[in-house]
């Protein structure tokens, strides 16, 4: 009997196409993201998660010193959400100190609009999760300096890096997906710190980051808040729409 090869290949299961597997997966993880902050004891599951933008944040203030040619030198967070990053700004104007601060203010949204641009394919999302586990790793060797947070980003580094070598792409591009949408939300759930002169953590009382924005550039810190809020806003925006589009 003769078989006609387009109508053989008809029969063939269609696999679902890459732009709308990833656009269920935003959809899934949206979905359970809101059921943790309204199931019993949900917000105790999530605070893992939320812990994930406090790393994010104080990151983002080491790389971006270290960018704008600083050293980033030492990072603590804490079980509270609490988080410091220490660096030498030596030789830094007001300039380059406001875009340090500013780093880690948008540093969780920058970090959400990565996981949905690589989370977007297969391949983007394991390279993803190794690329984040090696990068903490060597944070632990480098800067990370008390027990809670190199025990933290040991387990978030060794989670990425069985995800990116032991699960399929199409799981590991659910898991990056879902961990850029923790971020995202982050940026909204803790948006009051935009909006804060003083900050508080086991070591003590200090200004907050828009604070010394303000110190740094004049105008009032509510001003930088938005300005960073905005700017956190916009590049949400551009990685969603890039994890929805085809």
């Amino acid at each position: 009997m003769i078989v006609d090869e387009d109508s053989r290949s008809s029969l063939l299961p269609t696999p679902l196409p890459s732009a709308s597997r990833t656009r269920k997966f935003l959809l899934i993880s949206a979905v359970i993201t809101l059921a943790l902050y309204v199931v019993p004891y949900g917000q105790v599951l999530a605070r893992p998660l939320l812990l994930l933008s406090t790393l994010a944040h104080e990151m983002g203030h080491g790389l971006t010193a270290l960018l704008l040619g600083g050293t980033f030198e030492r990072l603590q967070m804490w079980a509270s959400g609490a988080g410091v990053s220490e660096m030498d700004l030596t030789g830094f104007g007001r300039i380059r100190q406001g875009l340090t601060l500013a780093g880690g203010l948008v540093g969780p949204a920058v970090a959400a609009a990565l996981c949905f641009k690589l989370g977007k394919t297969g391949r983007g999302a394991r390279s993803c999760l190794l690329g984040v586990g090696f990068f903490l790793l060597a944070a632990e060797l480098l800067v990370i300096r008390n027990l809670f947070g190199f025990v933290f980003a040991g387990l978030v580094a060794a989670g990425c890096l069985f995800a990116g070598t032991r699960l399929s792409p199409e799981r590991a591009q659910w898991v990056v997906v879902f961990l850029g949408v923790q971020l995202a939300l982050s940026v909204f759930s803790r948006a009051d710190y935009l909006f804060t002169r003083g900050v508080e953590n086991p070591s003590g009382v200090f200004p907050s980051d828009v604070m010394r924005m303000q110190t740094a550039l004049f105008l009032p810190f509510w001003f930088w808040g938005l300005v960073c809020g905005g700017f956190s806003v916009m590049v949400l925006i551009y990685g969603v729409r890039t994890c929805w589009g085809r």
